[in-house]
């Protein structure tokens, strides 16, 4: 029997992503979303950084459950915006903003910052959360910039306008392998696979 591993993230993109990288690595793990709980109310995200409201979701989702919990919480740094949206990325335009709503609204307020300045990362933090084990907290980041209109359909969120350094192409150009081997995410998610893999061995 493979074991069970809850993502707590309410995000399809995520839960493929995910599932996509256990299978990659051959681990016999089930991977569950927030849609196989019956009964969740999300969380209060209100903490200061990404590993504080990572960790916020994974201990949720492991009391609502009683599953090992994987949660991330992730979004893009610009620095001359102070470095947000930050924790707020996924709701910049507002509470129920889309993804176009929050990529338009950056693009307006970047519209006259000059390409030498518009330096920019994308920050993926995960918290792993089991029962009689302390919760392990991750942080990865891809550094690049933040270009003046969008490029691409793959990915979501804010990839159609991060061109990453050393990349000619958008992450929303990118294949989902490209993607992967590169991304915030992926290289958060490639850290916790050990613990991943004594999970599925458990």
């Amino acid at each position: 029997m493979s074991g069970r591993l809850l993502l707590a993230s309410g995000n399809p993109h995520k839960l493929t992503e995910l599932r996509r990288l256990v299978e990659l690595a051959g681990l016999d793990l089930q991977v569950l979303g927030l849609r196989d709980l019956t009964g969740w109310s999300d969380p209060v995200e209100d903490g200061a950084s990404f590993e504080d409201n990572a960790l916020i979701k994974a201990e949720a989702g492991h009391r609502a459950s009683g599953w090992a919990t994987l949660a991330d919480d992730s979004g893009l740094e610009v620095d001359v915006l102070g470095r947000m949206p930050g924790v707020r990325s996924a709701r910049w335009a507002g509470p129920g903003a889309s993804d176009l709503d929050n990529l338009e609204l950056l693009l307006r307020q970047l519209a006259d910052v000059e390409p030498a300045r518009r330096q920019a990362r994308f920050v993926c933090a995960v918290a792993l959360v089991q029962a009689d084990r302390p919760p392990l907290v991750l942080r990865r980041a891809v550094e690049g910039v933040v270009l003046t209109g969008p490029r691409g359909e793959n990915g979501f969120g804010y990839d159609p306008i991060f061109l990453p350094d050393d990349y000619e192409i958008t992450t929303a150009e990118m294949t989902a392998a490209q993607k992967d081997a590169i991304s915030h995410r992926g290289q958060a998610l490639r850290a916790l696979l050990p613990s991943l893999a004594e999970l599925a061995a458990a």
